[in-house]
């Protein structure tokens, strides 16, 4: 079940605290896309993201998007923020994280994958031994296999906040 428990769980990403990345002395802030900066297929990012991703910046971070969309998805969105990005990263599988891990000269402990999915942005951190980070979706999808997954990812979610005590 290790697999499936994310290092800690925020509501957004602009929930998450500078101080979260010093403590453990991260280096490099990996972000999964829908639903985790913004909606499912918005090419906007949620009010508050450009800000906190500055800031992540100022303190030396280095800051990327890794996704399993295409690059067509992918590289605007990253464009309008600034940002590197690996598309088609085929999480789980940690080649994408990999790739990451590799162009920044980092190891894993100094690398954080941020995503609102247990199945493929937490487990494949997990995976390759990154710290992880789970927030919560900006919406439900609407497919039939999001829809399963969201169903799948509920009794993980509970037995993580059994775990770490939260409601």
């Amino acid at each position: 079940m290790a697999i499936f428990q994310p290092t800690a769980v925020f509501r957004r990403v602009t929930d998450i605290p500078l101080s979260f990345f010093a403590e453990r002395d991260i280096k490099a802030v990996i972000l999964d896309v829908d639903n985790t900066l913004t909606s499912h297929n918005n090419p906007v990012p949620a009010e508050g993201v450009g800000q906190w991703l500055f800031q992540l910046k100022c303190c030396g971070l280095e800051v990327a998007i890794l996704s399993n969309n295409s690059a067509r998805r992918v590289a605007p969105f990253a464009k309008k923020l600034g940002l590197d990005y690996v598309s088609r990263a085929c999480k789980p599988l940690t080649f994408g994280v990999t790739r990451a891990l590799k162009k920044y000269g980092l190891s894993p402990n100094q690398v954080v994958l941020i995503g609102d999915q247990i199945f493929t942005d937490i487990m494949g951190g997990n995976l390759k031994g990154v710290c992880t980070i789970l927030v919560e979706p900006y919406e439900l999808e609407r497919g039939c296999f999001f829809r399963l997954k969201r169903k799948l990812e509920k009794p993980v979610l509970r037995k993580y906040r059994r775990l770490s005590g939260k409601p």
